[in-house]
């Protein structure tokens, strides 16, 4: 029996670790929660139903909500006093990074956005086995994270291929990874000037969040995973290959230096690599469902048109700097996804405000996590300000 601790286990990557726990009783059990505190409903809901010691919000003001809740959802389910257990509260900035390192055997950190960064390390400083589904903690925080590369876990599915494509040869018969990318809703299409947020949104295979799902429509999500996947298995970014296979089946790729080439294929169902990191190395008996090889399948592999869609370029010559550019990348990237959702900022200009803020970003080579957080607020306020002016231009 594995114990598990929840990050974000009221979001997309959250809620599913949940059905996956579910579906293996006798192989994992859920001791803790965490969440930002907007749905407090939701992670009473979680945690009354699974029996967790421990819940946490990011939230200070959200503390009692959570609490009524917890008591209202025991109310519910028919629970008189001393029938369930009543989890311990933690809630306040520093909620979620304490409860990173509360006895477990593995920390899954499904949060969205560099905010996961202190949880990240607060796991790994632990000792916990990190199941990392919070990219943006690894490409941000990369030199202060690789130290601890033996205790990650990858979840972002094309990264879970690789790590199971990995198993099939040795270091040094490596050539190349290969990401595959699904080339998201706007794949072949080159006028994106006047691109919706609904139209965004409506991604073709997959069911995300809406930052990673505007990610996905830049491709910024695909150059992250270029830098977490350099980081991840310490593979030069001359060896990492991006291809658009609309399908989604086959999730990233290994060639080695044979001419082989291993493939991972599974339906676009992220319970298989929530499942797989949960019980790592080992396989639980069935989080998903396989694909069916009793129909006939189409699987298109097309070169990634680096024209319409500069972001990956953009995203592996910040890694290829490393120090602090990956970090005000993701960081000013953040702000410019949430400015096109809200309607402030033209759907092309996410990635051309990304570029000019790293590009002028006071530079550090080998950051401490103080200069790591200060680069994320300077990116920040930058991409603030660069979206105020393209709006008063408009």
């Amino acid at each position: 029996m594995r114990d598990v601790v929840l990050l974000g286990s009221t979001g997309s990557i959250g809620t599913q670790a949940v059905d996956v726990v579910r579906s293996a009783p006798d192989r994992l059990r859920v001791v803790g929660l965490g969440a930002g505190g907007d749905r407090v409903e939701l992670l009473a809901q979680q945690a009354v139903a699974l029996g967790v010691e421990v819940v946490a919000v990011a939230k200070a003001t959200a503390a009692s909500d959570l609490q009524l809740a917890l008591y209202a959802e025991a109310q519910r389910r028919g629970f008189s006093a001393g029938q369930h257990r009543v989890p311990k509260v933690l809630a306040g900035p520093d909620a979620l990074a304490e409860l990173a390192a509360w006895p477990c055997d593995v920390v899954l950190n499904g949060m969205t956005g560099s905010v996961g960064l202190a949880p990240t390390l607060s796991a790994l400083q632990a000792g916990r086995t990190l199941a990392l589904a919070n990219k943006e903690s690894l490409v941000a925080g990369g030199p202060l994270v690789t130290p601890y590369r033996d205790q990650l876990v990858p979840v972002d599915s094309e990264h879970s291929a690789l790590a199971q494509c990995l198993r099939g040869g040795r270091r040094e018969e490596v050539r190349r990874l290969v990401l595959t990318a699904s080339g998201g809703p706007f794949r072949g299409r080159t006028d994106l000037d006047g691109v919706t947020p609904a139209e965004a949104l409506a991604h073709p295979t997959w069911d995300m969040g809406p930052v990673i799902t505007v990610n996905s429509a830049t491709l910024v999500n695909k150059g992250l995973e270029v830098i977490e996947a350099h980081l991840l298995f310490d593979v030069p970014y001359d060896a990492l290959d991006v291809v658009v296979h609309p399908q989604s089946l086959v999730h990233s790729m290994v060639e080695f230096t044979d001419g082989s080439t291993l493939a991972q294929a599974s339906p676009p169902d992220m319970r298989l690599p929530i499942g797989l990191a949960l019980g790592w190395p080992d396989r639980l008996p069935r989080p998903a469902y396989g694909l069916d090889w009793t129909a006939a399948t189409r699987w298109d592999f097309e070169p990634l048109d680096e024209a319409a869609f500069p972001s990956v370029g953009l995203c592996k010559a910040a890694g290829v700097r490393g120090g602090t550019a990956p970090a005000a990348l993701n960081a000013a990237n953040e702000e410019c996804v949430a400015a096109f959702l809200d309607g402030r900022l033209a759907f092309p200009g996410i990635v051309d405000t990304v570029a000019e803020v790293v590009g002028a970003h006071p530079f550090r080579e080998r950051p401490t996590l103080a200069e790591v957080l200060e680069t994320e607020e300077e990116a920040r306020r930058r991409a603030r300000e660069l979206v105020g002016e393209r709006v008063a231009r408009s």
